[in-house]
């Protein structure tokens, strides 16, 4: 679906400054008829486009920003172009199943709860969804099992530089929530949880 995905580019220095993906689906405007979260949401996408089903609501995927732009004000950019691919397809809502970026200093808190914490000047402590707050989104629902990565030991303590030398449950790091280690079947086991934040409906 190249038609829901675009990137900021800079033409003279003939870089891509960041990318959006996206995809549109079908949404009741509940928060009870959200999808479990970006796995679903996907599997939403994909089903509706092969049965023809007619969307209403953009999906936001990934918003992602060079490591050395991170302060440019690119994120706002990439929200604000995903509100306007969606009015440009005539799609009535923009919804992002959002990853907590501060949610990794706090991998023991259930979701549910960190979504609520607000600093004393009443902002959202994290920085991303407080982003996407100010630019008008609410906070609808949590998805602990948003995203469900897996892998052989082996794999898991290649990507987290930590022995895994018993079955259990691991914080490791820049994980949102535990890792669950399962070394007779030679598995690793994570969610990744997310938040749903809803945007303001979008108008003609």
């Amino acid at each position: 679906m190249p038609e829901y995905q675009f990137a900021l580019y800079d033409e003279a220095a003939d870089v891509v400054l960041a990318e959006a993906h996206t995809g549109p689906l079908s949404w009741d405007g509940e928060d009870g008829g959200l999808p479990g979260g970006i796995d679903a949401a996907i599997r939403r996408v994909v089903g509706e486009r092969r049965a023809q089903a007619e969307p209403d609501t953009l999906c936001a995927f990934a918003a992602e920003v060079a490591p050395t732009r991170g302060r440019g004000g690119l994120a706002a950019e990439l929200l604000r172009g995903m509100g306007e691919l969606a009015r440009r397809h005539g799609l009535r809502r923009l919804i992002a199943p959002v990853r907590p970026s501060w949610k990794e200093r706090y991998p023991l808190a259930p979701i549910d709860r960190y979504m609520t914490w607000r600093r004393l000047d009443g902002e959202l402590i994290d920085p991303w969804m407080r982003l996407h707050e100010r630019l008008g989104a609410r906070v609808a629902a949590a998805a602990p099992e948003s995203m469900l990565i897996t892998g052989t030991v082996a794999e898991w303590e290649t990507w987290t530089g930590l022995l895994l030398p018993e079955s259990g449950t691991y914080v490791f790091p820049h994980g949102l929530a535990p890792l669950s280690v399962d070394r007779e079947a030679d598995l690793g086991r994570y969610w990744e949880p997310n938040v749903w934040m809803v945007h303001p409906e979008i108008g003609d």
